[in-house]
């Protein structure tokens, strides 16, 4: 986006006189917007680097914030400059304030596999949909920053009561874990600075001015925490889209928006409208058929990049039928413009969409990438494996040491850890060095403590191995040790117990071959301990999130993983009422954000765009007719052009194979060659 500022993008940067929204339209450099006011509250305003936090809402975005604001600092030091997630921050706030919260430093973070482990042992139940259901329900209570005690209070069906006190017991197991979720890491924060003035006012000093990125996928804790720290001053940038809104499911609330004219009545609002990304077309089809929502304030983006090609819209078959349009006229076109397979992209509303177009890339032999899906490092069975080998390399990791003790169960109960909990908290110790202390000893019975020592002991014995024996023997007799096959077969149906046990096989095999010695390049390469192993898995974890040369392969994500994201070319297949807008939206009356989301697809494509839809498919094993989504006909007619329907939008007869007629183009052009 290599442009001069133009008047709002610079009124932006250099307005510095209260609280400021910038309204970003998609692809008006909202980015920049943001790195360039960094430099000038450094450069220019004389703020330090470290009196600044810019917010955002992914590790990815606030890498790509920092590599940006690096080069504009002219000379002047970055150092203490805070570009980070909302969580964070919230955590280095946690780490720093921990003692006032009756937490050691190192508390653990659970992330959603652990907290919906602590669901299923309260509940004692292993119904995944009622676990998940309870799961969002105390997500959407911390979010709306709601504790035990008001979600009780407030609980007005027998379901939601049962889950008040679920909420209760869930609380109090973290409490024994000296452990927060991921909520946690804002609502915590929000209660410590309503309950300590000292500490907010510290916090106040040291981060002086405020940006906010994406600021409508604010929920109400999260613009608790701003307005907190930016103060009566309310000196703060917040950056969003209300036509953007898409998390809403998540506890998102756009109406942070309107929130912020009545709580900052200085509000200024600029609006960036200029959109650096797209083609005339693609915006017009965007503004056309966001203009069907109610709007919060009035914007419309407007592009100098020409006119662009036409929309396409086809109606399919089927979804291979689709699949096969669709690959059908991505290779054609990049035959025809010399373009590379990273130039496309396919997006849907829900992952099981991608599925039948995953298959026919596979046979076309087509590269392609999927955005969202779960690394084979965050599955259950492989983070379970994983917390022994932490332990073992570490015997002060207190979420591993919890993991590995409860996992399969091992007699060590609730009541033993939370006991143990307490006094490690209490004597600044960790859970495993707490468990040798007499003061301890004396409190818990003797089958208690049996047990635990029992488990202590052995991992002891296993850190004695881990530098000495081959890796894979130490694996395989921690394997047969805990039992760790029959726990699966136990614990889930045959299928997927057979399914998680091969991929913890996978895993002991992969490690066990980093682990031998090897002959490269004729230089003997020593084996790896156990200890060094369990550091590799640390740091390929770490680095998973982290991207590297971006491959030649055709893009598959969801709409909602697309956010942010810019394609020359872009398919967005399953346009289908009851696909999207998705069914429930329309039971619920949900419909504008399904529109948002139909808007942030259109406004990923720069020079292209496709739309498909089915006129059947298959549901619960049944193929069944399905009609185009609403938003189609929101498509300003004169950029549309319709295929595979008998008329098009003018009721001139449509082509009747758009495919076939590209093939047969190709063909003749390779003939006069």
């Amino acid at each position: 986006m290599q442009h001069l500022l133009n008047p709002p993008q610079r009124e932006a940067i250099h307005y510095l006189d209260g609280p400021l929204l910038v309204l970003a339209g998609a692809g008006s450099g909202k980015t920049r917007v943001i790195t360039q006011k960094i430099a000038y509250l450094v450069n220019e305003a004389n703020y330090k680097a470290s009196q600044i936090a810019a917010i955002t809402f992914t590790n990815k975005a606030a890498r790509e914030m920092q590599e940006r604001v690096a080069p504009l600092l002219e000379g002047k030091s970055g150092k203490g400059l805070t570009v980070t997630t909302f969580h964070s921050l919230g955590l280095q706030m946690l780490r720093q304030e921990s003692a006032l919260l009756g937490y050691k430093p190192q508390f653990s973070i659970l992330d959603a596999s652990d907290s919906f482990k602590i669901l299923s042992d309260i509940l004692a139940t292993t119904d995944k949909q009622l676990l998940r259901k309870t799961q969002w329900q105390i997500s959407g209570w911390k979010n709306a920053f709601i504790n035990p005690d008001q979600a009780k209070s407030q609980a007005d069906e027998e379901l939601t009561h049962a889950a008040a006190r679920v909420y209760q017991l869930y609380q109090q197991t973290l409490r024994a874990y000296q452990a927060v979720d991921f909520d946690d890491l804002i609502k915590v924060p929000v209660e410590l600075f309503d309950q300590h003035r000292d500490t907010l006012d510290k916090w106040q000093r040291k981060l002086q001015y405020l940006l906010i990125d994406e600021y409508q996928d604010t929920n109400a804790c999260q613009y608790r925490l701003i307005k907190q720290l930016t103060g009566v001053r309310g000196q703060f940038t917040a950056v969003g889209d209300d036509d953007q809104a898409i998390y809403g499911w998540r506890g998102a609330d756009v109406e942070n928006l309107r929130q912020l004219t009545k709580d900052f009545s200085k509000l200024k609002v600029i609006k960036l409208e200029q959109n650096y990304r797209s083609t005339v077309r693609i915006l017009r089809a965007a503004n056309s058929v966001i203009a069907n929502n109610p709007k919060l304030f009035e914007k419309k983006l407007w592009s100098d990049l020409g006119t662009g090609e036409l929309i396409h819209v086809t109606a399919t078959q089927s979804e291979e039928h689709e699949a096969e349009t669709v690959l059908m006229k991505l290779q054609a076109h990049k035959f025809e413009h010399r373009t590379t397979y990273k130039d496309y992209a396919v997006l849907y509303r829900s992952n099981h969409q991608a599925r039948v177009m995953e298959k026919f890339l596979r046979n076309q032999k087509i590269p392609y990438t999927i955005s969202g899906g779960q690394s084979f490092f965050d599955k259950t069975e492989i983070k379970d494996i994983t917390s022994y080998l932490r332990l073992i390399a570490n015997e002060d990791d207190d979420p591993a040491f919890i993991r590995a003790a409860t996992t399969p169960k091992k007699g060590i109960g609730n009541t033993t850890l939370e006991r143990l909990g307490e006094y490690a908290s209490a004597h600044k110790l960790s859970l495993f060095a707490a468990a040798f202390e007499g003061g301890f000893q004396h409190d818990v019975g003797a089958k208690q403590l049996d047990d635990l020592l029992t488990f202590c002991r052995y991992i002891q014995n296993l850190q004695g191995r881990a530098t000495k024996d081959p890796a894979n023997e130490v694996l395989n007799d921690l394997l047969t040790a805990i039992q760790y096959e029959t726990y699966l077969y136990d614990g889930e149906e045959a299928r997927a117990a057979e399914s998680r046990w091969s991929n913890v096989l996978e895993f002991v095999s992969w490690l066990s071959k980093k682990g031998e010695a090897s002959t490269e390049y004729g230089n003997e390469s020593p084996g790896k301990n156990l200890l060094e192993l369990t550091q590799l898995v640390a740091l390929i974890t770490m680095l998973e999130g982290k991207d590297g040369e971006e491959q030649d392969a055709v893009k598959l994500s969801t709409l909602h993983a697309s956010k942010g994201l810019e394609y020359g070319h872009v398919f967005l297949i399953g346009c289908e009422d009851g696909i999207l807008p998705h069914r429930e939206s329309i039971d619920n009356d949900q419909i504008e954000e399904e529109r948002r989301l139909m808007y942030v697809g259109i406004t990923r494509a720069q020079k292209s765009l496709n739309i498909t839809w089915c006129k059947k498919r298959k549901r619960a094993g049944e193929m069944q007719a399905c009609e185009p989504s609403r938003f189609i006909a929101e498509l300003p007619k004169d950029d549309v052009k319709h295929f595979g329907n008998p008329f098009n939008s003018n009721g001139e007869p449509a082509s009747k194979d758009y495919g076939k007629s590209k093939m047969a183009n190709i063909k003749a052009m390779l003939a006069s060659k």
